[in-house]
């Protein structure tokens, strides 16, 4: 069986704005990292084949649990496919020394429209052992949040 996560929200943007937001490094350290974290994109290179490295950073008042470094997840993820407004599959590996998180995992973005917007999915498969589901799920679902206020802020 595969260990995957779903996520869905609706975003008041069209899904070729989505599309931007998912491939735009400056916009992605700005709405990725979950919660209260923080985001810095290393390297990114936007065609099938190329892709990105990203840290996300845990703030100082949490406790550390980072996968890289204590305070660090640092990810990176290759552009398997890229169909501009409509879908994004990446894989997507964490820089770690943990085995039981070590491994390739899918993340499929599908962007569907919707009236008055788009409908964003964050399908997550392949998940490493060592990645609870239940806290992908919540990343995922603070990262859908911000996506939507980012977007938000940008087009009205």
């Amino acid at each position: 069986m595969t260990r995957a996560t779903r996520n869905s929200r609706f975003v008041s943007a069209s899904p070729e704005a989505v599309y931007a937001a998912f491939l735009d490094p400056e916009a992605l350290a700005e709405w990725l990292p979950p919660g209260s974290m923080t985001g810095k994109v290393h390297a990114f290179e936007r065609r099938v084949g190329g892709g990105y490295v990203m840290s996300l950073f845990y703030p100082e008042m949490e406790e550390a649990r980072g996968k890289t470094a204590a305070r660090e997840d640092r990810v990176h993820v290759r552009f398997l496919a890229l169909e501009p407004g409509r879908r994004i599959v990446e894989a997507v590996t964490f820089e770690t020394d943990q085995p039981s998180l070590q491994g390739e995992m899918t993340l499929t973005v599908t962007l569907t429209p919707a009236p008055g917007g788009t409908e964003v999915e964050l399908l997550f498969e392949n998940l490493p052992p060592g990645l609870r589901p239940e806290d992908n799920e919540e990343g995922g679902r603070l990262s859908l949040e911000q996506l939507a206020r980012w977007l938000e802020s940008k087009t009205g």
